[in-house]
């Protein structure tokens, strides 16, 4: 009877698998971009807020542990796609049950996994910042920032793949409202924890911490009062191991290529170290501000992951290659308006993390390199995030490894060593993309010729 009554439910959010395309691509993807940009703002209020009221020295600790933080989370966030797709999956193909062992396998694992790179994090804190090369005087900010941040890396992970349990049922709108609630905490605190106790790095990365734990709790309470397949009972979770299985096959090299990403750029945040804490503040204050075109690339490419997922679950392959088609363009406009927005207003907005003006030179370079290749996101990340749908993650994750990694590193250890400046070192960012893009739209093509046939239905 209970079954009965849930596959009725499914899906309890709007049909992705019939009707139109594009206003539900666009409901879905909003939420997540505003997501997305709202978390970056509340993190990039722990660069400006000790950037302005507390030291330079401090401001660079921060950028300097965004690579290992962009390291962790997505790792864990890529290994969330594993559980989008597989409930995505059930929920199109009208399986509640499964899809409901899923959503318990996935709360299971993001607590295990959160508790356990919680203690490991701590343990290895110094080696971490001793690989990375930071200067002495940047040294002890940068452990303490990462201990604390680890500390709160369980209630990171519980709303990573909370949001992907939402987002695998259509809804984007609850995780949102959550993270907005915990960003403002984070803002507001931020400031007391600095202004008032006179605390540094270690005022905002409680803040962030503190601001972790009340977005995760607000989500665990909206799961257990659910009334659909992804309802949340606490007594309840557990592993099924047949779904673990599952969600680390498509996941883990999801989580992989996203890993890719940061371990080439921890190499690339060595060699910024190189360059002084000039270079180390002003990489910090631009990646604040340019990655928020990424933020839009990556809503659209979380989309196609649950509306391809639901549709080739529902057996729905010429609707497949339809989201797919319309998304990507969807995708490319949005970013390239951001894109011209943020290239316009990019000294200004740097001005709101430093005043010293060869730091806003150096940030200026970073951002416009950037940004003028960022269309080249969109058909790497989208393509990406279109095979993921399908349950296919290994062909983005290998072409990831070998052209961005690959890439970036040889040049930090070849060229770079030559060409020693700001320039030669960024110039990586656009070059690594572009022959990403290249391998990644060959793979694809593959993919969806094998995976979706005509139209059966």
């Amino acid at each position: 009877m209970e079954s009965s009554l849930l596959k009725k439910r499914i899906p309890s959010e709007p049909d992705l698998t019939s009707g139109s395309i594009v206003d539900k691509v666009l409901l879905f993807a909003i939420p997540l971009m505003l997501t997305s940009m709202l978390q970056q703002l509340f993190n990039a209020t722990d660069v400006a807020v000790v950037g302005k009221f507390a030291s330079m020295e401090a401001m660079a600790a921060v950028g300097s542990n965004t690579p290992i933080v962009s390291l962790l989370v997505n790792f864990f966030v890529g290994i969330s796609v594993g559980s989008n797709v597989l409930i995505s999956h059930n929920i199109g193909a009208r399986e509640p049950e499964k899809a409901k062992s899923a959503v318990r396998t996935s709360m299971a694992f993001a607590l295990a996994a959160g508790v356990f790179v919680a203690v490991l994090g701590n343990l290895i804190a110094v080696p971490i910042i001793d690989l990375l090369g930071v200067p002495a005087e940047v040294k002890d900010y940068s452990v303490t920032y990462l201990r604390i941040y680890f500390s709160g890396v369980p209630f990171i992970m519980l709303y990573n793949f909370e949001a992907a349990i939402f987002r695998s049922d259509g809804n984007t709108r609850t995780p949102l409202i959550c993270l907005t609630v915990g960003g403002v905490f984070n803002v507001a605190a931020n400031l007391f924890f600095v202004l008032v106790l006179g605390m540094d790095v270690d005022g905002v990365a409680i803040a962030t911490v503190l601001a972790n734990v009340i977005s995760s709790m607000m989500l665990l309470y909206y799961l257990r009062k659910k009334d659909s397949v992804i309802h949340v009972n606490v007594a309840k979770i557990r592993m099924n191991k047949d779904d673990l299985k599952t969600i680390l096959r498509i996941g883990m090299p999801a989580g992989l290529q996203s890993a890719v990403f940061s371990i080439s750029n921890i190499c690339i945040q060595s060699a910024i170290n190189s360059l002084g804490a000039d270079y180390m503040a002003a990489s910090s204050a631009a990646f604040n501000i340019e990655i928020f075109a990424f933020f839009v690339v990556n809503a659209f490419t979380q989309t196609l992951v649950t509306f391809v997922g639901q549709n080739y679950g529902a057996g729905k392959y010429d609707r497949c290659r339809e989201v797919i088609r319309k998304t990507l363009l969807v995708s490319w406009t949005f970013t390239m308006v951001l894109s011209v927005l943020l290239l316009i207003f990019a000294r200004p907005l740097l001005g709101l993390f430093t005043n010293e003006p060869q730091v806003i030179e150096a940030g200026l370079l970073r951002i416009r390199l950037l940004l003028y290749a960022e269309t080249l996101n969109v058909l790497m990340d989208n393509l990406s995030g279109a095979m993921r749908g399908l349950g296919k993650s290994l062909v983005p994750a290998l072409t990831t490894l070998i052209c961005v990694c690959g890439v970036r590193i040889i040049w930090v250890f070849t060229g770079f060593q030559i060409y020693h400046t700001w320039l030669s070192l960024m110039i990586v960012f656009p070059v690594s993309w572009g022959v990403n893009a290249l391998f990644i739209i060959i793979g694809y093509i593959h993919t969806r010729n094998r995976m979706l046939p005509a139209d059966k239905q």
